[in-house]
């Protein structure tokens, strides 16, 4: 009996796959003119149970599908993310160069205006370097000796005097800033005409020395190059006057200053491209040297 029933297994689960299609053949068919809608409890019953099971086999297709669809469009997603990232980042280093030209046009207009008292001209450079050592105040410069850059040539900013030039070469040069404590430049107080001599100290500040009792200066008084001496032009902005130190028993009397220069924030100068007769007469007319002499030679 076993045997006979392994024999014929095939053909019983053919025969049982053919009624159940022609069960489902007979539900589906289109009902009669004027009969019921409702079907018997027959039909009731199949579709209370295939329904279920259609449900089954399809809700998995239907949540791959979901999944793929969501999946591509998480894919074009991270490609427009991708995109745009790379164009914000190019439009915020556009703004950053906008900015930074914006920011150099207006240093340029206000030295256009600083120099309004003389006819000199200026060449821009970029601050590539500084002197660290505390003793000594200083700044490597982009320009050197083929774009004009002599030693003895004044260096200015926007905001007014910066240093002096003391070495050159082919493609840079060194500038001796006003904090440095070899630096002196003839000076005079605007308001007053009162002349001293404006020295760096070395520790980052510059102080007014003036010789003559009775000189008026009081804090607030600007402090202008004097052009004595053939080294600055006259005019230069260098600083304002802080607190004044005049005892009536000293014969120097000393008054500090706050310069016109942010020192901590220069990154642009402008070196004139002019030398005064003092130096020329040192140098020669076309001479260099890679070192200046003291500040206080020059200025004197």
């Amino acid at each position: 009996m076993t045997d006979f029933l392994r024999r014929i297994r095939l053909p019983l689960l053919f025969a049982g796959l053919l009624l159940l299609t022609l069960t489902f053949m007979l539900v589906d068919r289109n009902p009669a003119p004027g009969a019921e809608e409702d079907g018997g409890w027959f039909d009731t019953a199949l579709l209370e149970v295939t329904a279920p099971l259609g449900r089954f086999v399809t809700a998995p297709a239907e949540w791959l599908g979901e999944i793929w669809t969501s999946y591509v469009a998480l894919l074009d997603v991270r490609k427009d993310n991708a995109q745009l990232e790379q164009r914000i980042a190019e439009l915020e280093e556009e703004n950053l160069q906008f900015r930074e030209a914006l920011v150099a046009s207006g240093h340029l207009a206000r030295i256009a205006g600083m120099r309004t008292g003389f006819e000199v001209p200026l060449l821009p450079s970029e601050i590539v370097g500084q002197d660290v050592s505390p003793w000594f105040r200083s700044v490597l410069l982009d320009r050197g000796r083929a774009e004009e850059v002599r030693t003895g040539m004044p260096v200015v900013s926007a905001g007014g005097l910066v240093g002096l030039v003391t070495a050159t070469s082919p493609s840079a040069s060194r500038a001796m800033m006003l904090l440095d404590r070899r630096s002196a430049v003839d000076a005079i107080v605007q308001r007053s005409r009162a002349r001293g001599i404006v020295r760096g100290t070395g520790a980052g500040e510059i102080e007014f020395i003036f010789m003559v009792r009775g000189d008026d200066v009081v804090p607030g008084d600007e402090i202008i190059t004097s052009g004595v001496g053939g080294v600055f032009p006259k005019g230069l902005r260098v600083g304002v006057v802080g607190e004044v130190n005049a005892a009536r028993s000293e014969i120097l009397h000393y008054a500090e200053v706050e310069p016109a220069v942010d020192f901590g924030r220069l990154e642009q100068v402008f070196v004139m491209l002019a030398r005064g007769p003092t130096l020329d007469l040192l140098f020669g007319e076309d001479g260099d040297r890679s070192e200046a002499p003291d500040a206080d030679e020059a200025g004197s």
